[in-house]
């Protein structure tokens, strides 16, 4: 009995580390980004977003906002308002976003000097979001099965080990016909994207700092590059609070056209 339990034990200790590399090797571009949709993020949160736009000649406007988002189980919910400058105080944008496949997320626009709540939709959701370089589908989180995903290969991205993952839409329903996205592999986090048509490059985002944060991985400084208008969008993240218990009211079009955000 000894001597099989010994036989057993042995044959585990090369049996096992095969097992496990025959696994890592069939991890798919689907299951990477699985993990991405579902790493942990707190359930609610509270950021200082200051936003820098830079042109062509290298002319910066610098903007401050607030944000807020709260997941509602696999959904979830975010607001933006604009603090500063005076020219744009108060704009804010809210979107519910949902998880299921084919379900359009719903996205508002308020502006202060129209008193009016302006719904996103359609073509306007691949408009650029206040002269950003992120459009308004790039605000919101796609459902993963919406892509096809493929696992290329792995590479470094600033001393990090990351999967390099390949996704392309099922239908046209993006302004993109395919991205390229590096994802860390401790934070489950996509780190750098590249944005295609099928005139080619369009713009290429990347994570400048990435860290635990109480235990989360948060972004505290990102930056979108277009390539086509030679323009930057940059974003430093500061004060950022999880699981404070944002109010459910923040996530309404009431609350944002009344001015009431703080």
């Amino acid at each position: 009995m000894v001597g099989k339990i010994f036989f057993i034990a042995i044959l585990c200790l090369f049996l096992i580390p095969g097992f496990f590399c025959v696994n890592a090797l069939a991890l798919t571009g689907r299951d990477v980004m699985v993990m991405v949709d579902e790493r942990e993020d707190g359930d609610d949160s509270k950021t200082i977003v200051e936003m820098t736009l830079v042109n062509h000649r290298g002319k910066k406007r610098v903007r401050q906002m607030v944000s807020y988002r709260k997941d509602y189980g696999k959904d979830s919910k975010k607001l933006m308002c604009f603090k500063k400058p005076a020219d744009v105080k108060d704009t804010s944008f809210l979107s519910w976003e949902w998880d299921t496949p084919g379900r359009d997320d719903d996205k508002w626009l308020y502006m202060p000097a129209l008193r009016k709540v302006r719904r996103i939709c359609g073509e306007s959701t691949n408009d650029y979001f206040m002269g950003s370089d992120f459009t308004y589908d790039d605000m919101g989180k796609r459902n993963v099965d919406e892509d096809t995903h493929f696992l290329t290969g792995e590479e470094s991205i600033n001393g990090s080990d990351c999967w390099k993952i390949e996704s392309v839409p099922l239908e046209k329903d993006t302004y993109y016909d395919r991205k390229i996205l590096w994802v860390n592999k401790d934070a489950k986090a996509v780190v750098k994207a590249e944005y295609y048509d099928s005139q080619g490059l369009i713009k290429t985002f990347t994570v400048k700092d990435l860290k635990l944060h109480n235990n989360i991985w948060t972004i505290f400084e990102m930056e979108m590059q277009n390539t086509r208008e030679n323009h930057t969008t940059r974003m430093k993240m500061s004060n950022v609070k999880h699981n404070i218990g944002v109010a459910d009211s923040f996530f309404q079009t009431a609350t944002i056209s009344r001015g009431i955000v703080r």
